[in-house]
């Protein structure tokens, strides 16, 4: 059976020169005589895959030598805990919330500290980025957090908000190495690896090495501490060894397009096909405000929960999957992360067109 254009949020697409190349190496990983899904953590050939990664992820971002790369499990949503329990040092840290995630983030939050929600985009049901330019800042907030690319409801912050000096915390899980992105803007930058890395089971934290302290909040678990990872080099305990492993050959690909400036590019232009139908149709319609837009997770509806129905059948039945909405919201979603051809963009506006002929 030929592969299909598969348009989920994640678990999605990875590429297909990755998934050959695992596929070759499943039984035998270099000569060991074994798949890296059965060796030893501590042995010398996973020490070379983990620091690999380790070294592609840190050229492709351009991280300075003062962050830490960990490598952790629990994925982005064990990170709404980890992430109060090590830095609300004042018990006060400040959310901006325009989605589900970050919305959560906010909430988990709560239990830990003062959280303040200092800006949002509910008012219109998340189909906008909040004005951050000057947002009051709580002047004993630890940390400004944010989810920077929203995956159900498809907005993206294009400008960083101004957090008035306060250590920036961002979940990137769905645009993570999508772009260049200049890392000493965030304190902790973090995201879970299966929209767009690798496959589900790993969340990757980068975080500036002041931040990672002993003075954590009583009763925090040896496990989420970030320092217990740190000076173990993401080794404290068994990591998701495999999907590291597949992570740095990601790395590796990411590179070999041309790094994440390419990779832009390429994302810019498969957005554009995509929103320039959506801006012409007349059955289609996004819902998110144009100068919000991501570039990996577009939603759009009819306007007919029957239709929206009809068209994510009919697609499926056609070779492009996953493009059903998610729950809370409904409509249709397509994200098109880096691992999507254009031509799979293509296929989906090709039918899109087709579908609104014989539907309208």
């Amino acid at each position: 059976m030929s592969r299909v254009y598969n348009f989920s949020a994640g678990p999605a697409v990875l590429p297909e020169e990755v998934l050959r190349e695992a596929a070759d190496e499943m039984l035998d990983y270099r000569g060991t005589g074994m798949s890296v899904m059965e060796m030893s953590h501590r042995s010398k050939a996973f020490a070379g895959i983990i620091g690999e990664a380790e070294a592609d992820i840190r050229e492709l971002m351009g991280i300075p030598d003062n962050y830490k790369v960990l490598f952790l499990q629990g994925g982005a949503s064990q990170q709404f805990a980890m992430i109060p329990m090590n830095l609300m040092k004042n018990r006060v840290a400040d959310y901006i919330v325009t989605g589900q995630w970050a919305k959560k983030a906010y909430q988990e939050a709560q239990k830990y500290g003062k959280a303040n929600k200092i800006a949002s985009s509910e008012d219109r049901t998340f189909s906008y980025i909040p004005d951050c330019s000057d947002l009051p800042v709580s002047p004993d907030a630890d940390y400004v957090y944010i989810c920077e690319n929203n995956t159900i409801y498809g907005t993206k912050f294009r400008t960083l908000p101004d957090t008035k000096g306060k250590p920036l915390v961002a979940d990137v899980s769905s645009c993570f190495l999508s772009e260049p992105v200049d890392v000493t803007k965030y304190g902790l930058i973090y995201g879970g690896v299966q929209k767009n890395i690798g496959p589900a089971g790993v969340v990757i934290v980068i975080i500036r090495e002041d931040l990672i302290t002993d003075d954590v909040l009583p009763g925090t678990p040896t496990m989420l501490q970030y320092k217990t990872h740190a000076d173990a080099g993401s080794l404290y305990n068994t990591p998701p060894a495999y999907g590291i492993y597949i992570c740095g050959k990601v790395f590796k690909w990411l590179k070999a397009q041309g790094g994440l400036q390419a990779m832009k590019e390429k994302n810019e232009k498969k957005a554009a096909i995509l929103y320039s139908y959506l801006d012409q149709s007349r059955l289609f319609k996004g819902t998110v405000r144009p100068e919000d837009r991501s570039l990996m997770n577009v939603p759009f509806v009819t306007g007919d929960k029957d239709l929206d129905a009809k068209f994510v059948e009919e697609a499926k039945k056609a070779g492009l999957e996953n493009l059903k909405g998610h729950r809370t919201v409904g409509g249709m979603r397509a994200s098109i992360y880096n691992a999507m051809p254009c031509e799979g963009v293509q296929a989906l506006v090709e039918f899109m067109a087709e579908f609104e002929k014989e539907n309208l």
